[in-house]
C-alpha cells in the first residue's frame, strides 16, 4: 500500500473519530471491579456463522452454501462485489482469506466465530478472546480516545475504545482492514464484505444469566448506504468447560489451489476432489 493511500485512509478515520459518540471522550467515570458484570466462563455464539441471520435468504441458509445471502444496505459497488463472491462460492472458489490458516478473521468477523469465547473484564479494558485464533479484540475503557489519524492504519481488530453504561459495555471500533485494498477480510462465508472505512458501535450486555447480547451498529461510507444493525448472542457453556488454542493449520484438510478452488484432502493427504485446478 502506498503512503498516499495510507494518508487517504487516515483522513477518513479522522472523520470517523470526530463523528464517534461521546463514549470516546474519556469523560465517563471508570467503574471499580465490584461494579463490573460477571462475564466469566466459556461462551458459544448462537445461530451459526451467517453474520446477520435475521435477514438470511433462504431462511435458515448456512454460511458457505451456494447462493445463500444476506441483505445489508449495500451501495451498488459493494452489492456487485457481494454478488460476484456469491457466484465464486457456488463455483467452489470460496474467497476466504483465512483459508491460509493462521490469518486473523478481522473485525467484525471476530464477533462471529464458530468456536467458543472468553471475556476478560477489567475496569481499564475488556478482552474478547476467540478460541478460533488468533482473534483478540481489546476494548480500552480507561478514558483514552482513539489515536490521532496520523497514528492509525487498518489492522485486523482495529482500534476499540469504550465505557460502561451500568452493566452494558459500549465500544467504538475504527481502523479495521476491509476488502477493497488487499482483499484482507470477509465478514462471513456467504461472501459478505465491508471496507476499511467501517465504523462500528457495539453494545454488549447480559440479557439473562446465560446469555450475552451484542448489538452492533455498522456505518461504512463506501459499502453501506445507511447504518446496518446486527445482533449477535452468546450462550454460556456448562461450568468447567475449557477453551484451548486452536489453529486450522494443525489439521488443514481444505487447502486452496492457485485458482482459488477449495480442496478436501483424504487421510493419505491427497485431494478427494476430481477437479484440482
Amino acid at each position: 500500500m502506498t503512503w498516499k493511500a495510507l494518508r487517504t485512509i487516515s483522513a477518513g478515520l479522522a472523520v470517523s473519530a470526530l463523528l464517534a459518540p461521546a463514549l470516546v471522550s474519556g469523560q465517563q467515570k471508570r467503574p471499580g471491579f465490584d461494579a463490573l458484570p460477571d462475564w466469566s466462563g466459556i461462551w458459544q455464539m448462537q445461530g451459526g456463522t451467517v453474520f446477520d441471520s435475521a435477514n438470511v435468504e433462504p431462511k435458515g441458509g448456512r454460511s458457505g452454501d451456494a447462493f445463500v445471502r444476506e441483505r445489508p444496505p449495500y451501495t451498488p459497488e459493494f452489492e456487485k462485489i457481494y454478488l460476484a463472491n456469491i457466484q465464486k462460492i457456488a463455483d467452489g472458489r470460496l474467497p476466504d482469506p483465512v483459508n491460509t490458516c493462521g490469518t486473523p478473521h478481522g473485525f467484525p468477523r471476530a464477533m462471529n466465530l464458530p468456536d467458543v469465547y472468553e471475556f476478560a473484564v477489567r475496569p481499564d479494558q475488556t478482552w474478547i478472546i476467540g478460541e478460533n485464533g488468533p482473534n483478540i479484540i481489546r476494548v480500552y475503557t480507561d478514558g483514552r480516545s482513539h489515536p490521532p489519524a496520523e497514528d492509525l492504519w487498518p489492522t485486523y481488530s482495529g482500534d476499540s475504545v469504550g465505557h460502561w453504561e451500568g452493566d452494558t459495555l459500549v465500544f467504538d471500533t475504527i481502523s479495521t482492514k476491509g476488502w477493497l485494498i488487499d482483499n484482507d477480510v470477509i465478514v462471513d462465508r456467504t461472501g459478505l464484505v465491508l471496507s476499511e472505512r467501517l465504523h462500528t458501535v457495539t453494545r454488549m450486555r447480559k440479557i439473562d444469566e446465560n446469555t450475552i447480547e451484542a448489538q452492533m451498529t455498522l456505518e461504512d461510507e463506501k459499502a453501506l448506504a445507511k447504518p446496518w444493525v446486527v445482533t449477535k448472542r452468546y450462550r454460556k457453556a456448562p461450568a468447567g468447560t475449557r477453551a484451548y488454542d486452536y489453529s486450522c493449520a494443525e489439521n488443514n484438510r481444505n487447502p486452496t489451489t492457485d485458482t482459488g478452488r477449495t480442496l478436501t484432502l483424504g487421510p493419505d493427504g491427497k485431494p478427494l476432489d476430481k477437479n484440482t485446478k
